[in-house]
């Protein structure tokens, strides 16, 4: 028989500051999912690696966080909420501060990898906190008002990051990060709670080293094509047993009565296409990510601080967004923000298209304000939308699914098209000579462009709700 432990009654004002704890950890981890964007040529130059090698500090910090989120939906069931939570605050400390250290790109990545595990703990825990203490009608706008911390805060990172590097070096954005997760810490240890039920579940060993080899090699697969290719074996061999693996854990899922991680939740129509679209959106938008500031920095030969200032514009745009979406999808459904923002994002990335060395900085500034107008206005209401659908108590399956297929999406998207525009731009350097680079950009964008028209084709025709 399942052991229930029922969650206490939370009054508003200890409700909002619980809340708080989750913005001020949600601001300090989601940034250091793509701050790194801007420091990538810093990175490369410092431990004398290449591109396609260094943006593992941000793919391969979207795989981890991915492959922890799994383990999430058990953990969330099974130990009480606090005790998670400051956990998931010290791995991500204890990552911090082996990066700050590391004298080579494999102890940073052993960093990262920590920093990822901590914030797929945090953010897997927090969505499921915010959506259980809050009312159905009131979650639309409590969701956008945390998407400041995981959809703004990612978003400013790269323009703060840029700022902070030229004045300071890169290290320095883990020193702002360390401070300010030993501050939530510190507020956490005084107003948190366990609020979250807890369930009688066993720890499947077989299941969790399945979602671990699924997850993660389909990710290294398709992150090493760019520099290997299908056929070899760092690329075909991970993508093959990932692939493989993935079959074997999706049946063991369906078999067990009390699954690892309810797949099975995908049969709710809604739920499936709001996985769906969230993936596709984060292919497309952490490709973007990483691509402006090689674009600034590598292509066009700016400082990272003039990056940081091509980006500010649309942090900006973000910010304003996402708790005004929330908001709205409390009162309109998801339907018209979700093809408006698709729309956006198709707009923004075939404008990227046609970019070329003569083009303004204030174009691509521009194009990126629409871009992220998009990201606000979907990351959010995606997710409340995906999960709203399903029962109460899969709730943290739902989050933690979703999460972490969008998540791996993600650095499948930092991996492959940075690799569009590294092949593109050695095939045809004979052709375009100097503008080569520049070419290998506009291609990698003309293939975002794609994936977001494929965004906006699920947006019309797919999308069904019930308001």
């Amino acid at each position: 028989m399942e052991n229930e432990h029922k969650k206490r009654e939370i009054k508003d004002g200890q409700r909002a500051m619980i809340f708080l704890c989750l913005v001020v950890s949600g601001i300090s981890s989601s940034v250091l999912s793509t701050a790194m964007t801007t420091a990538l040529p810093g990175v490369v130059e410092y431990f004398g690696i290449s591109t396609s090698v260094g943006q593992w500090i941000t793919s391969g910090y979207s795989l981890a966080m991915g492959m922890i989120m799994p383990l999430t939906a058990f953990l969330i069931t099974r130990f009480p909420t606090k005790r998670l939570y400051l956990t998931g605050i010290g791995a991500f400390i204890a990552g911090l501060l082996v990066s700050i250290f590391a004298g080579d790109f494999a102890l940073m990545m052993v960093g990262r990898v920590l920093q990822a595990c901590g914030n797929g703990v945090l953010m897997t825990a927090a969505q499921v906190v915010i959506m259980t203490i809050y009312p159905i009608k009131k979650r639309g706008t409590m969701m956008g008002t945390y998407g400041l911390a995981t959809t703004a805060a990612p978003v400013v990172a790269p323009t703060i990051a840029g700022l902070m590097i030229d004045a300071f070096g890169w290290k320095s954005i883990f020193y702002v990060s360390l401070v300010i997760m030993i501050l939530s810490f510190i507020i956490s240890c005084i107003v948190f709670e366990d609020v979250l039920e807890l369930q009688d579940k066993k720890f499947d060993v077989v299941s969790f080293v399945e979602s671990i080899v699924a997850f993660g090699g389909v990710t290294l697969g398709i992150g090493n094509l760019s520099t290997f290719g299908i056929l070899s074996i760092e690329a075909g061999v991970p993508l093959l047993l990932g692939a493989v693996v993935c079959v074997f854990f999706v049946t063991r899922q369906c078999r067990l009565e009390k699954p690892f991680l309810d797949v099975k939740i995908l049969v709710n129509r809604n739920y499936a296409v709001s996985v769906i679209s969230s993936m596709v959106l984060y292919l497309v938008m952490m490709g973007s990510s990483v691509m402006m500031p090689l674009y600034v920095q590598s292509v066009m030969g700016y400082s990272a601080v003039v990056s940081g200032l091509v980006t500010l514009p649309g942090s900006l745009a973000t910010a304003l967004v996402s708790p005004f979406a929330g908001k709205l999808y409390d009162e309109i459904g998801i339907k018209k923000i979700f093809v408006a923002g698709a729309a956006a994002l198709v707009i923004s990335n075939i404008g990227m298209f046609f970019l070329s060395m003569e083009t303004p900085l204030w174009t691509a500034a521009a194009l990126n304000v629409i871009r992220n107008i998009s990201i606000g206005s979907l990351m959010m209401p995606l997710l409340t939308w995906g999960t709203s659908n399903v029962h109460p108590t899969k709730m943290a399956d739902a989050s933690s699914l979703l999460t972490s297929l969008r998540t791996i999406a993600g650095s499948i998207g930092s991996a492959v098209f940075v690799g569009i525009m590294t092949m593109v731009a050695a095939s045809s350097a004979e052709t375009y000579g100097d503008n080569a680079m520049m070419h290998g950009m506009n291609m990698s964008f003309f293939w975002m462009a794609v994936g977001a028209a494929v965004l906006l084709l699920i947006a019309v025709f797919a999308v069904r709700e019930k308001r």
